[in-house]
């Protein structure tokens, strides 16, 4: 049985050379990662992996490169300084073949930290709010710590652990990170607007977080019989579940139970989901497998991108040769839905950045990556409508994609296009 220690105790079993595994985003134990960045002085080459995580990453500061080097899934905000200032890396894996990394051997774990609910009286405690790849790094790990918080929900499916499983437990009551709503732009209200458009009564919907899948969910209230079958979700599905909209009646896939494998949001999130048996939180390599994905009729998967060029090919995780955050589940949900009966696969952007640098582009920048394939690619929506792609020709893509770009930009996308075009296909008009 696992004993209750403090932080500077129960990481004081970490060693030089060893991988250890941070559980991801709200879930972030930020209490056991301090407690082991001020071991640095005593501690060489440890290797920090995770997918997203919120709050500081004291480890990841660039002075403790000889202690900590930080192997990004995805690369978060408070990590991603680290991969020019050279104590960082970034490893490309799908989210649905993250806990395979671990069970079979190609990343070895030798500690996991991860953050629990205090167990009940049958010993369970709940990984709550993010499963992700947590499971499979437990079940390698020689050394598992949990940061206990009476403030994590207590969440079912895959979140259920024993106390068994556990080595140290570390006593805490801190507020989990969130984020709450954010504001919905003019141009991000009209992506909703088309988004919406596309969703049917009886589909099935995968989302992120933010004001684009936000400004879409507000738009359904008067729609019927939705489910949720998705990597993630935020506080802009709480008002159609108690509502009735989202009831999960017709999935394909854990038919009457909204699926997810982490969660981000406000303390409102937080507080619906505790104990709720409605929301189900299963593993990454469950909830993002693309052959289950696909059992769900109408799949409705909702992604977003840095760049889209005019062949339809999806950078999402680069800004040129910059590493900016991560394949993450995209592909894993484009190809299940549109491998669904009546599915649909959405990239949805604002036309523009903050600049005003056109993200409809020609051509992607010099050493972006390609997340998702022209090939791949259904529908893509911007403020200015909607480009279905789904069996068009370069020359129908070319066109399509223009007519949704700013109308600021349109002539000289499609000029330089038309001009530098490796395989010339004439003019897009």
């Amino acid at each position: 049985m696992p004993r209750i220690v403090s932080a500077q105790e129960a990481v004081s079993s970490i060693r030089s050379h060893q991988r250890v595994y941070v559980q991801a985003a709200a879930a972030t134990p930020s209490v056991l990662t301090h407690a082991l960045a001020e071991r640095a002085p005593e501690l060489r080459d440890v290797e920090i992996c995770h997918l997203h995580t919120e709050g500081p990453a004291p480890y990841a500061d660039p002075a403790l490169a000889a202690s900590f080097h930080v192997n990004s899934f995805f690369i978060g905000k408070n990590v991603r300084h680290t991969l020019a200032a050279g104590n960082g890396s970034y490893t490309p894996v799908f989210l649905s073949e993250l806990p395979n990394l671990f069970r079979k051997g190609a990343l070895p774990v030798d500690v996991a930290l991860v953050h629990v609910s205090p167990p009940d009286a049958h010993g369970y405690c709940s990984l709550g709010v993010s499963v992700e790849a947590t499971l499979a790094a437990m079940e390698q790990a020689q050394l598992v710590i949990a940061q206990v918080n009476p403030r994590m929900p207590r969440m079912f499916g895959d979140a259920i652990v024993h106390i068994s499983q556990l080595h140290y437990m570390v006593e805490v009551d801190t507020p989990l990170f969130g984020h709450e709503m954010p504001a919905i732009s003019e141009a991000e209200a009209k992506i909703g607007a088309f988004v919406a458009s596309l969703i049917d009564d009886r589909s099935t919907l995968q989302m992120g977080i933010g004001s684009i899948p936000n400004a879409a969910l507000a738009q359904l209230g008067n729609h019927k019989d939705l489910g949720l079958h998705t990597e993630m979700f935020s506080d802009g599905v709480i008002d159609l579940i108690e509502s009735g909209v989202i009831n999960c009646r017709y999935k394909g896939i854990g038919r009457g139970k909204a699926l997810a494998t982490f969660l981000v949001g406000s303390q409102r999130l937080y507080d619906f989901v505790h104990d709720n048996p409605f929301i189900e939180m299963r593993e990454s390599s469950f909830v993002n497998d693309t052959s289950r994905i696909r059992k769900n009729p109408r799949m409705v998967a909702i992604n977003s991108a840095i760049e889209v060029d005019l062949t339809g090919q999806v950078c999402a995780d680069s800004i040129g040769r910059k590493m900016y955050s991560g394949v993450g589940g995209q592909m894993d949900f484009i190809r299940g839905a549109a491998l669904s009966e009546g599915g649909k696969a959405i990239i949805a952007l604002p036309s523009v950045t903050k600049d005003g640098t056109s993200r409809i582009v020609p051509f992607l920048r010099q050493g972006a990556g390609v997340v998702t394939t022209r090939s791949h690619v259904q529908y893509v929506i911007t403020e200015y409508g909607i480009a279905n792609l789904y069996g068009k020709t370069l020359k129908q893509r070319a066109r399509a994609l223009t007519d949704i770009a700013h109308p600021s930009h349109r002539e000289s996308i499609e000029r330089r296009y038309f001009e530098d075009a490796v395989c010339p296909i004439g003019s897009v008009r």
